[in-house]
C-alpha cells in the first residue's frame, strides 16, 4: 500500500491532531521538553491551527541535551549521529515500540520504489560499519536499516575499504539480469560504484539505487544530482535512482526522490516546512529557507518537529510525481545562522 497518497490539505487535516497529541505526550513525559515549551510561553492549552504553528526544536539540541520521553529502563536502543567538529553527537533513544515503528514505516516508504519483495543487494560500504549492534553511528544505522530490505548482501568494499571488483562482478553475474537493490551514501556511490562500474564496463541497468548523504564532497568533481543521474544512465545503464533526505534525529522518516528526479516527497505520516530564516514564517514556493521536518513517528523522544540546519526550497505543492509538498535541499546553513536558530531556545533549555 502506497504511503505517498495524501494531498497537502488531507495531510494537514490528518497529521495536525496527531502532532498536537504528540506535543502533549512529550510535554508530559520529557522534563527537558516541558521546560523548553514553558520557556517559550507555550502552555498546555495552546491550540495549533496549522502544522506550521507547532513548536520546533533545533536539531542540534539532541547534541547538547538528553531528551527522551520514556523511562531509562525502557530504552531499547540508543542511536548516535556522527558528531561534527566542535559539537557532540546526537543521542536518540528508542524503546521497542519506536524501533519497530520506524523500521515498518521506512519499509513502507521504500516499497514505493522497490516493490514488495526483498531484492539481492549491493551495499556500497564495508561490512565493518555494522559490527557494533548496540550503539550505531549514523552511517552504520543507515547501512543496517537498509540491509533489511535486501537479501544476498554483497559489500562493494573489502575490509581495507578498497573496491572489491571481483565481488561486484560475481554479484552481477549471478543477479544482474533481474532487478536488484543498491544502497550507499552519495559520495561513496560515486567514487566506489560509478567510477568502478564505468572503468570496468559493468552493466547496472537492472539496479534500483537508493542513496543519501548530500553533495558537498562531489562539488569539486562538478557533480550535482542531474549530472549524477545522467552519467550513471549513460555509462552504466542505471536509471532507477532515488536520493533521499533523512536524519538520525527523525529515524524511520525519509523524504524520497520521485521518479522524475530533483524533487523530494513527504510520506503520508510526515511533512516539511520551509521557513524564512529572519521572520520564521513559512516561505512560498520557490523562496529558499530553513528546512523543518515533521513526522508522527518519534514517540520515545521529542523529535516530531525539528528545525534542521539545512536550506531548502519548495518546488511545488500537489503538482509533482506524488501528492503533497515537494522540495529540494540546497545545502547547509551558514554557521552563524545555524547558531542563531539554536540561540532562540537557549533561555530555558537545560535538561
Amino acid at each position: 500500500m502506497s504511503v505517498f497518497t495524501r494531498s497537502q490539505a488531507e495531510r494537514e487535516a490528518s497529521l495536525l491532531p496527531e502532532l498536537a497529541e504528540l506535543t502533549a505526550h512529550h510535554r508530559a513525559n520529557s522534563e527537558g521538553y516541558q521546560r523548553i515549551l514553558s520557556s517559550l510561553g507555550i502552555g498546555a492549552d495552546t491550540r495549533f491551527e496549522r502544522i506550521a504553528d507547532l513548536p520546533w526544536l533545533p536539531v542540534r539540541m539532541f547534541k547538547t541535551h538528553d531528551l527522551k520521553s520514556v523511562p531509562d529502563t525502557e530504552v531499547f536502543k540508543t542511536l548516535t549521529s556522527s558528531g561534527t567538529t566542535g559539537a557532540g553527537a546526537s543521542r536518540i533513544y528508542l524503546d521497542k515500540e519506536a524501533a519497530a515503528a520506524q523500521t515498518k514505516q521506512l519499509g513502507a516508504t521504500l516499497q514505493e520504489v522497490l516493490g514488495g519483495e526483498r531484492l539481492p543487494m549491493l551495499m556500497v560500504d564495508t561490512v565493518g560499519i555494522i559490527k557494533n549492534r548496540r550503539s550505531f553511528s549514523a552511517r552504520g544505522a543507515g547501512v543496517l536499516g537498509m540491509a533489511n530490505f535486501g537479501r544476498k548482501h554483497t559489500y562493494v568494499l573489502d575490509e581495507n575499504d578498497e573496491p572489491d571488483i571481483e565481488a561486484v562482478k560475481k554479484f552481477l553475474a549471478e543477479y544482474g539480469d533481474k532487478p536488484f537493490l543498491i544502497f550507499g551514501f552519495t559520495f561513496m556511490v560515486w567514487l566506489y560504484l560509478y567510477e568502478v562500474a564505468r572503468d570496468n564496463g559493468l552493466d547496472l541497468s537492472n539496479g534500483i539505487l537508493i542513496h543519501s548523504g548530500g553533495w558537498k564532497k562531489l562539488i569539486d568533481r562538478a557533480v550535482d544530482n542531474t549530472e549524477f543521474r545522467r552519467r550513471f544512465a549513460e555509462d552504466t545503464g542505471l536509471t532507477r535512482i532515488h536520493n533521499y533526505y533523512g536524519m538520525i534525529e527523525q529515524i524511520g522518516t525519509v523524504f524520497l526522490e520521485g521518479p522524475s528526479g530533483n524533487s523530494l516527497y513527504c510520506p503520508d505520516f510526515a511533512d516539511v516546512v520551509i521557513r524564512n530564516p529572519e521572520t520564521w514564517e513559512e516561505q512560498p514556493v520557490g523562496e529558499p529557507g530553513v528546512i523543518e521536518v515533521v513526522s508522527t513517528l518519534p514517540r520515545s523522544y521529542p523529535g516530531h518537529v525539528l528545525l534542521t540546519e539545512d536550506l531548502g526550497v519548495y518546488n511545488g505543492i500537489d503538482d509533482g510525481d506524488w501528492p503533497g509538498k515537494h522540495f529540494s535541499v540546497l545545502g547547509r546553513l551558514p554557521k552563524a545562522e545555524a547558531r542563531g536558530c539554536s540561540d532562540t531556545f537557549s533561555g530555558g533549555a537545560a535538561a
